[in-house]
C-alpha cells in the first residue's frame, strides 16, 4: 500500500522548505528509513539524500542556505542511498566478505570497491550516523532456533493464550531459571590507556541458583536456592506462586526437562487447574522476558566485590526486591524488541 503524501515540498516557501529539511534530517538521525521519510513527507528520495549529503559535509547550516561552491563531496545523494539501502538489508557474507558483520572497515572498504573512494574510518563513522545507523551488538540466536516457529508463537499461539486468559481472568506469568557466580564481571570501567583493570574476586567462585516469574502487569516473583534446579524444586516454585492468589495463573517457561517432569504433571493435576503450563519454541530465550530479570542481577553483582556466599545472596536479594518494588521497570522488560508481542 503506498504511503499518502503529507505535502509537496515545491509548494513550501524557503523558510518552510528550510524547517522541513532539518526536521526530516533529525528524524533520519533518530533513526526513521530516508525511504519511509521521504514518502511520508512528500518529497523524492533522491531529494532526501541530498539534504542527508549537504548535512553530512556543511552541518546543520548547509541546510539553511543554498549548498556553497567549493570542494565538492566525494559520495553524492544517489551513492549515499545505494550504501544506505546495501547496509541496511545486505548480509556482509552476500558482498564476498569473511565476516557476518558490518565493521567500519568493511564498509570503507566497500565504498572504495563500488565508488573509487578513500574514506578513513572516521569519515565512515560519521557517514553511518548521517544515514541513520549506530553501532550496535547484534543479538545472538541458536543455530538450532526455528524462525517459523518463534513467528507462528507470536502471531497465534501467544494471542491463543491471552485470549484464554482473559476468558479464564487467569494471570499470565513468564519464568525463568538462572544462576549467578561469585566471579561474574558485568559492565566496563575507565583506566588509564594501556593498562587493562584488574577486578578483585574472591579466590574460591561460588554460585547461587534462582527462579523467577514476571507478568506484563509488573509483578514478580522469585525464590533463590542452592543447588542445581530440579523437578523438586520447580514444584516448590509453583507452590509458592499459587500462594495467596485466587486466580488461575498461566505460566509460560520454556520446554527444559524439569518442566515436563512426571511429578510436576501430578502437582498440577493435584492443583485442579489452578497453575497451566505452556511451553515457548525451542532455542529461543529472546521471547521470554524473564531474561531481563537475570541480565539486571548478573549487571549487579558484577559491579560488586562479593567476598562470600553470604554477600552473594544479599546482592542478588536486593536486586530481586527492588523489582518487586518496581512495576514499571518490570514492565518495561516487555518492551524489548523481541519482547512486545507479550505486552497487555
Amino acid at each position: 500500500m503506498k504511503c499518502k503524501r503529507a505535502t509537496d515540498a515545491r509548494k513550501l516557501d524557503r523558510k518552510a522548505l528550510e524547517s522541513l529539511r532539518i526536521h526530516a534530517v533529525q528524524q533520519v538521525l533518530a533513526g526513521e528509513s530516508p525511504e519511509v521519510l521521504a514518502r511520508a513527507i512528500g518529497v523524492n528520495r533522491a531529494t532526501l539524500y541530498r539534504w542527508l549529503n549537504r548535512y553530512h559535509y556543511g552541518g546543520w547550516e548547509a541546510l539553511k542556505r543554498r549548498w556553497p561552491p567549493g570542494r565538492p563531496p566525494k559520495l553524492g545523494p544517489e551513492q549515499m542511498a545505494w550504501l544506505a539501502r546495501t547496509v541496511r538489508a545486505k548480509n556482509p557474507l552476500q558482498l564476498g566478505f569473511p565476516f557476518a558483520l558490518w565493521t567500519l572497515g568493511m564498509i570503507r572498504e566497500l565504498i572504495r570497491e563500488r565508488f573509487g573512494v578513500r574514506l578513513s574510518e572516521v569519515s565512515v563513522g560519521r557517514l553511518l550516523r548521517t544515514l541513520g545507523f549506530t553501532p550496535q551488538r547484534p543479538l545472538a540466536r541458536a543455530y538450532e532456533q526455528d524462525p517459523v516457529l518463534v513467528e507462528r508463537w507470536k502471531a497465534e499461539a501467544y494471542p491463543k493464550i491471552r485470549r484464554l486468559a482473559k476468558e479464564e481472568r487467569a494471570l499470565i506469568f513468564f519464568a525463568d531459571e538462572s544462576s549467578v557466580r561469585s566471579d561474574c564481571a558485568g559492565g566496563r570501567t575507565w583506566a588509564p590507556r594501556g593498562r587493562t583493570p584488574v577486578v578483585p574476586r574472591a579466590g574460591a567462585r561460588f554460585s547461587l541458583n534462582m527462579i523467577s516469574a514476571v507478568s506484563p502487569r509488573g509483578e514478580c516473583r522469585f525464590m533463590v536456592h542452592e543447588g542445581t534446579a530440579t523437578a523438586d524444586t520447580f514444584c516448590t516454585f509453583l507452590k509458592r506462586l499459587a500462594a495467596g492468589v485466587d486466580r488461575k495463573i498461566f505460566l509460560i517457561v520454556d520446554g527444559h526437562r524439569i518442566h515436563r517432569a512426571r511429578k510436576v504433571r501430578a502437582l498440577l493435576k493435584a492443583m485442579k487447574g489452578k497453575i497451566r503450563l505452556f511451553f515457548l519454541p525451542p532455542y529461543a530465550p529472546q521471547l521470554n522476558p524473564d531474561e531481563l530479570v537475570w541480565a539486571q542481577v548478573k549487571r549487579r553483582v558484577g559491579r560488586q566485590v562479593v567476598r562470600d556466599r553470604e554477600a552473594l545472596k544479599a546482592v542478588v536479594l536486593g536486586v530481586l526486591r527492588s523489582l518487586q518494588r518496581m512495576p514499571e521497570k518490570v514492565r518495561s522488560f516487555f518492551r524489548a524488541p523481541e519482547c512486545r508481542y507479550a505486552m497487555e
